[in-house]
């Protein structure tokens, strides 16, 4: 497994990282069995850069990420985020929470789940646009000369906001979502990290699961999976979108590889900022994820999945109206 550094950090994480998301929650049933061998066959695979956030489970995700990789502690990369804050009793509010004194106790609590002294790579996990970025980002700042951080990231901001942010200390990554179905980092993000030497970190490269042609019905998929809620995976969207992946497939099967890896290799190929998280909780699908690393697209293949996939061929928003009032701020 190839390394890449991480923006300016001593942080060097494997050519793609693992989303540990979907092993507590969100896709359905979970596994934790399951899920532990997963987390721990990405460490014999070479995957060193493992990403959790402290609202995924309600906290059971870092929980299963610290108690899992303990033993590998000394050779891995943990990054984890905080800004949401749930309410078990109603799972589908959510509240930003950026304020600098709330910055303190969730690093506290995160590491507690994680059972480490210091978090390696700690995300705003969305700008909570009622408190200034600066207030936010200098707790944060606060955390790291105390210790109790190495390196600082944002998820889902806009590219002023990562701006001001770097007045008031220096952010390694920032984390958006970006695949073949949502270009939009190409506009501002990636070339502002390119030229800031800042990692971008992408999650859902695989767009949850839709661009892997294992999902031809978001009907089928489990009553309690949130992407039954998500406009791109149902209806005249998800038939539309359906069609494009036929036809990624397609390319795919000429170039010997899944969908899954034709698209996770245009996304490596698109910048050399880009370290991607693509999520699994299986070991079938982690190898294959890997070996996307060793697909080499040359330019023409990428112009040809860029004009397949130009923002006007895909149909829907990424998420529902609330969920797509809190990104790019």
């Amino acid at each position: 497994m190839k390394t890449k550094q991480l923006g300016k950090s001593n942080l060097f994480a494997s050519a793609i990282g693992l989303g540990c998301m979907g092993m507590s929650e969100y896709y359905g049933k979970c596994d934790e069995t399951e899920a532990a061998g997963t987390l721990l066959r990405a460490v014999d695979l070479g995957i060193n850069f493992f990403d959790t956030a402290d609202m995924y489970g309600y906290g059971e995700n870092e929980k299963l990420v610290g108690k899992i990789l303990k033993p590998h502690r000394d050779k891995i990369i943990i990054a984890t985020k905080f800004g949401f804050v749930r309410d078990l009793n109603n799972p589908q509010a959510r509240i930003i929470n950026g304020h600098p004194d709330y910055v303190k106790i969730a690093c506290e609590a995160s590491l507690a789940r994680l059972g480490i002294d210091t978090i390696d790579l700690y995300y705003l996990h969305r700008v909570d646009a009622q408190v200034p970025i600066e207030e936010t980002v200098g707790a944060m700042a606060d955390l790291v000369h105390a210790g109790k951080v190495r390196y600082l990231g944002l998820s889902e901001a806009s590219a002023q906001t990562i701006k001001r942010a770097l007045k008031i200390h220096p952010i390694t990554a920032i984390q958006s979502e970006y695949s073949l179905w949502h270009r939009d980092p190409e506009d501002e993000i990636i070339p502002l990290c390119e030229q800031l030497e800042i990692a971008m970190v992408p999650y859902s490269p695989l767009g949850r699961g839709f661009l892997t042609h294992t999902i031809t019905n978001a009907e089928h998929l489990a009553a309690d999976d949130f992407r039954k809620t998500l406009p791109r995976f149902t209806g005249a969207n998800g038939e539309k979108n359906l069609a494009l992946v036929n036809k990624l497939t397609k390319i795919a099967t000429s170039k010997n590889c899944t969908s899954a890896q034709l698209a996770l290799a245009w996304v490596l190929a698109k910048s050399p900022s880009i370290t991607p998280i693509p999520g699994t909780r299986r070991e079938k699908y982690l190898q294959e994820n890997i070996a996307a690393c060793e697909i080499l697209l040359n330019p023409a293949e990428i112009a040809e999945l860029d004009k397949l996939f130009a923002k006007s061929a895909v149909h829907g928003d990424r998420y529902s109206p609330q969920g797509m009032q809190l990104v790019n701020l």
